[in-house]
């Protein structure tokens, strides 16, 4: 099953006002199994536009990624926010197929067999 994942891009308007998002959004995160891959860090725009913060959060499937948020948790956090940051985000499921190179996908190890 793929992964699901968060991309956003995020300027930040009311340092105050994101520091209370940020300090709520945790509990929905671990909720549903996401983890951070990107969160903030240099980066260099080589195409198109940008915002000052880029963010890539992982759940364990796109039904995870969507039921995080559709979340009372997720929300709520989101509340806290009060307009502190100019995003765009997309839900978007990861792909597990054939990747350059080679000649057909991996197949995830069965741990029944082990």
């Amino acid at each position: 099953m793929a992964r699901g994942y968060w991309i956003g891009r995020v300027d930040v308007t009311k340092p105050e006002s994101y520091k209370n998002y940020v300090a709520a959004n945790g509990a929905a995160f671990a909720k549903f199994g996401g983890r951070f891959l990107v969160r903030g860090g240099g980066f260099e725009s080589v195409l198109g536009t940008s915002r000052e913060r880029n963010v890539v959060i992982e759940f364990p499937s796109y039904a995870d990624a969507l039921a995080c948020w559709n979340s009372p948790e997720y929300q709520d956090a989101r509340a806290k926010q009060e307009g502190g940051a100019e995003i765009d985000l997309i839900v978007i499921e990861g792909y597990d197929g054939v990747q350059p190179g080679q000649t057909a996908a991996p197949v995830p190890p069965n741990p029944a067999s082990e």
